[in-house]
């Protein structure tokens, strides 16, 4: 392929853009290689800037659940552009999204918008300390809610171990307010909470992360978490940006049962546009400045066309369910065709899977948490992502990240991918 365009503004790009992109994981660094510059989408079809097409594993890392410029979304879009951009003062369509949102996930009474998934966390441990009046939090290592201070720690060698900021510009003193440990690890969980007693304000987790691939939450335990956290009077905070509307219509809490404190948002709930959310029970969500006493605000946040791409995207999916058994079927076939060409090649891996969340992991351990997904073989998945880039199937450039698919995505896409994967050499 031909991506000489991409390459010359690859160049151009780092005379202004820190490393020529916006954010890391888009320089291909994981990969090797240099990124590719994008001009064009529809469905699940990707246009380079060459005119090269790819199919889209990616959907723009989630929110593009329905397929790009779906017809429905663009017109909503193109609507509200008309009345202007911005107002930065109370629309109608930010009630009709907060109505939806409150409608579709469990335990949701109110919902304030923000327009990031990592303004959501943000704004969500905030809340959880000044509600709780406690400092402290957990995270889970592997686990990505955004690039606030608090959340770029590494875990410790044990599950008491202080976090350490693994970014420079992150104080000693955030690193200490936040303790990590293992996901999947229910036992490191009650330790941290027996060694920090009535210090802890919330736990916050990706109930099923999809920044260390996909992996599933072991049976019970994210009930497990619940129960802990409440009986140490911790919210729990489930950062579903990735698996919000993506997973069922309720997002986790739907699928697996479980209602968490607060939930944060991003992704599909803007359907492509710079949108977040966090929510919760009124009790909590009344803390929230100008009702209570914990501030946050944004000048864009609600903003009407976010809005209306919003509300276009969830009322498709409420109004179409059966989409969400149709991506399932999809990543079904796609995991038992790739397992199959894989294990004919004598191929030590693992593919996690989940309703539209999907992951290959070139390992012979199951992938459970971080460290089991860091011992892959990084060298055969940029070699596979390479070749699978060359046969126009676009993946997501780390071995660390979920794929994403989307209803576009067509019985001749899957096959077409199948096939590059039967003409990978191991």
């Amino acid at each position: 392929m031909d991506r000489a365009k991409s390459k010359e503004l690859f160049q151009k790009a780092q005379n202004h853009i820190p490393g020529g992109v916006n954010s890391p994981v888009r320089a291909f660094k994981s990969v090797g290689g240099q990124p590719i510059f994008f001009q064009k989408a529809k469905g699940a079809i990707l246009e380079d800037v060459n005119g090269n097409e790819y199919i889209d594993y990616i959907s723009s890392w989630g929110p593009m659940i329905l397929g790009h410029a779906q017809p429905q979304v663009v017109q909503a879009i193109q609507k509200a552009v008309e009345n202007s951009t911005s107002f930065g003062a109370p629309t109608s369509a930010e009630i009709d999204l907060a109505e939806l949102v409150c409608k579709m996930a469990p335990g949701i009474d109110k919902v304030r918008m923000v327009n990031s998934g990592t303004e959501a966390c943000m704004s969500a441990i905030r809340l959880a300390r000044g509600f709780t009046k406690k400092d402290k939090i957990i995270k889970f290592e592997g686990c990505y809610h955004g690039h606030a201070d608090s959340f770029l720690i590494k875990a410790g060698s044990g599950a008491s171990t202080l976090g350490i900021p693994n970014s420079p510009g992150v104080t000693k003193g955030v690193a200490e307010d936040t303790l990590t440990c293992s996901f999947n690890n229910i036992e490191q969980v009650e330790e941290i909470f027996s060694q920090n007693p009535n210090q802890i304000a919330a736990l916050i987790i990706e109930p099923v992360p999809g920044n260390m691939g996909c992996i599933i939450p072991q049976d019970g335990f994210l009930q497990k978490v619940k129960t802990i956290c409440h009986a140490n009077d911790a919210l729990l905070i489930f950062d579903e940006v990735m698996t919000g509307f993506r997973l069922a219509p309720g997002g986790v809490q739907e699928l697996f049962g479980i209602t968490a404190d607060l939930v944060t948002y991003g992704k599909v709930i803007g359907g492509g546009m710079p949108v977040g959310a966090y929510g919760g029970r009124t009790e909590i969500m009344d803390y929230v400045a100008p009702d209570g006493p914990v501030y946050q605000a944004g000048t864009l946040s609600g903003n009407p066309v976010a809005m209306a791409s919003g509300i276009s995207t969830l009322q498709f999916l409420l109004d179409n369910p059966e989409i969400y058994s149709s991506l399932n079927a999809k990543a079904l076939k796609l995991k038992k065709g790739i397992s199959e060409i894989l294990k004919s090649k004598n191929a030590d891996f693992r593919i996690n899977q989940l309703g539209s969340m999907l992951s290959v992991h070139f390992t012979n351990e199951d992938v459970l948490d971080f460290d089991s997904a860091a011992k892959g073989n990084n060298e055969i998945f940029k070699r596979f992502f390479h070749h699978m880039l060359n046969n126009g199937i676009y993946l997501p450039p780390s071995a660390f990240e979920s794929w994403f698919l989307n209803d576009a995505l067509s019985e001749i896409h899957i096959k077409k991918t199948l096939d590059a994967v039967d003409r990978f050499d191991i």
